[in-house]
């Protein structure tokens, strides 16, 4: 039982207890609960039992409760509330917007116990006869859940990279000669993945046979494709062609339709030539290679044809962590610790965003203390020089687009990052006016997750994208590829669109403990897709040339 897998158990526990109707004080000492252990920097399970006891908010009820999740693997309380309540409630938990008390008032009080029944409610106007649900609760319930519902089955990159790589390897190991190959979204980078392809020398009723057996449900059977579903929830589809066709079909399955549409029109390709790769395959057209990750235009091919592709960005080539969180606001990790790791992995300096003062949910930074972190900072250099930490800030853009702090403090700051994180659901034009703002602000240095958006959970608000990297061109400001899983705000997408502009883009892990370094590999990987080169990230600059990038954004301030 990880700290994760407790701290989730005692978060449902507690919004089952408040549906349920329990008293308000149990419900949210388990809240806490959950939080505190979210936060810890050592695992419960390495703990002794004292210890665990003296963490300040686990008191003598909770702590009896995470010694038996991590002997049983299992918490009693929660089972029995579980088993309580419909399975189609528990799974409101999911909807964005639905709290316990109005999924008490949906289930008690409507007679609802489903998710599909709920939309149906919504789309008759009747949950806006009882209090708590005006129009625009039922409007925002109905949007979440056709969200909600169109997400099923589906995953980011990252929740379902180390199950592909571990299914991989487990069939080559089972079926010994044939060849298996990735492809599909997967094999093309994208950050949602519907459906795990792969390309394989395996005839298709040998496939059939070996999923059937092992209890998965066969969900398609055309030409020379399957897919097969088993209690992962996670579709594994098969291309099953000869040797000779293996390089020609993984190809033609590792780019999307308009790409390959327009490679057959342009070119008299032989499928069935029997290429010994895919680099082959691009040989024979004397054209130059295009990477499964760019194949999602046609006019990639153009590019291609007349010169080689710039090198792609790697994950090397990030030489310092910009937007990192510390325990000075609501990362999990000290700023020491933050930066003993960032110089432990080869980086050459850390940026550190803590929170700014209106952020009062992340224990945002009051002026005293921005003055007293930046004393720490500079202790810090000296222990650490040649390695150097940036004084920096994420500060929330208000409501009128302005930044939370007055001039003089901002002016502090070596670096400003200006992100959104309240008032989400806006109107286009609302959220335009705070961006474009914010960006015309002579303090912010880089703007942060765009769109707000979180993969699979929320939508972004919506922004108009080609304005937005104007203003960021006309006013020197870089924009944030927020690397974090779930983010990767700015979408890839726009990246060409930025970079055609001149404008900087930055590779950014937004982490809140010392293992969210790590993420910087799902921006790179999205990168990648746009076919940024490393000179275009500012986050592969090197110490000196940040230096100088710092030099030059306190000059436009005036």
């Amino acid at each position: 039982m990880t700290n994760e897998a407790i701290a989730d158990n005692f978060s449902l526990l507690g919004k089952l207890m408040d549906i349920h109707g329990e008293n308000s004080f149990k419900t949210k000492s388990y809240a806490m609960a959950a939080y505190t252990i979210e936060k810890l920097p050592a695992e419960l399970v390495n703990m002794p039992e004292d210890k665990i006891f003296a963490i300040k908010g686990i008191g003598s009820a909770i702590g009896q409760k995470i010694i038996e999740q991590i002997e049983t693997g299992k918490l009693t309380l929660l089972g029995e509330y579980i088993a309580n309540t419909p399975p189609g409630i528990l799974e409101m938990l999911s909807i964005k917007g639905i709290g316990p008390k109005k999924i008490a008032t949906i289930w008690k009080e409507l007679g609802i116990e489903t998710i599909g029944e709920l939309l149906y409610a919504c789309e008759e106007n009747r949950l806006m006869l009882y209090k708590g649900f005006g129009e625009k609760t039922q409007q925002s319930i109905k949007e979440s859940i056709n969200f909600y519902l169109g997400s099923q089955g589906s995953y980011l990159y990252q929740q379902i990279e180390n199950f592909a790589i571990n299914v991989e390897a487990k069939l080559k190991a089972f079926f010994k000669n044939p060849q298996f190959y990735s492809t599909g979204a997967f094999k093309r980078q994208m950050e949602v993945i519907d459906t795990l392809d792969w390309v394989t020398t395996t005839d298709k009723n040998t496939i059939t046979s070996f999923f059937t057996k092992n209890g998965y449900e066969q969900m398609a059977d055309n030409g020379n494709y399957a897919s097969f579903k088993g209690p992962e929830n996670i579709t594994l589809g098969f291309y099953t062609v000869t040797t000779t066709g293996i390089y020609s079909q993984l190809f033609a399955t590792s780019c999307i339709e308009a790409f390959f549409e327009a490679w057959q029109q342009q070119f008299d390709w032989d499928a069935n030539a029997g290429y010994p790769n895919e680099e082959a395959i691009f040989a024979a057209q004397n054209i130059n290679y295009i990477p499964p990750c760019l194949r999602e235009t046609a006019e990639i091919i153009k590019e291609a044809k007349q010169a080689p592709l710039p090198s792609l960005i790697q994950t090397k080539d990030i030489k310092g962590i910009i937007h990192s969180h510390s325990k000075w606001s609501d990362g999990a990790n000290t700023l020491d610790e933050m930066a003993k790791a960032a110089i432990t992995k080869g980086y050459e300096y850390l940026v550190i965003s803590d929170h700014s003062k209106t952020a009062f949910y992340a224990q945002g930074l009051s002026v005293e203390r921005v003055l007293a972190q930046q004393e720490q900072i500079e202790e810090l250099n000296t222990q650490f020089a040649p390695f150097k930490i940036f004084k920096s800030i994420e500060s929330d853009i208000l409501n009128d687009g302005s930044l939370d702090y007055e001039p003089e403090i901002l002016a502090r700051f070596d670096v400003v990052i200006a992100s959104i994180h309240s008032n989400l659901k806006m109107q286009e034009d609302k959220a335009m006016l705070r961006l474009l703002n914010a960006i015309e602000n002579p303090y912010t240095s880089i703007l942060g997750h765009m769109t707000g958006r979180l993969l699979l959970s929320r939508n972004g608000y919506p922004v108009n994208h080609a304005k937005i990297i104007d203003a960021c061109a006309a006013n020197n400001v870089v924009i944030e590829l927020n690397a974090h899983p779930r983010r990767l705000d700015i979408d890839w997408r726009w990246i060409k669109a930025a970079l055609d502009k001149n404008v900087l883009i930055s590779i950014n892990p937004d982490a809140h403990s010392t293992d969210g370094y790590n993420d910087c590999r799902y921006g790179v990987l999205a990168a990648q897709k746009a076919g940024l080169a490393a000179s275009q990230n500012l986050s592969s600059f090197s110490l000196t040339q940040f230096e100088a990038f710092v030099e030059g954004q306190k000059k436009k301030r005036g």
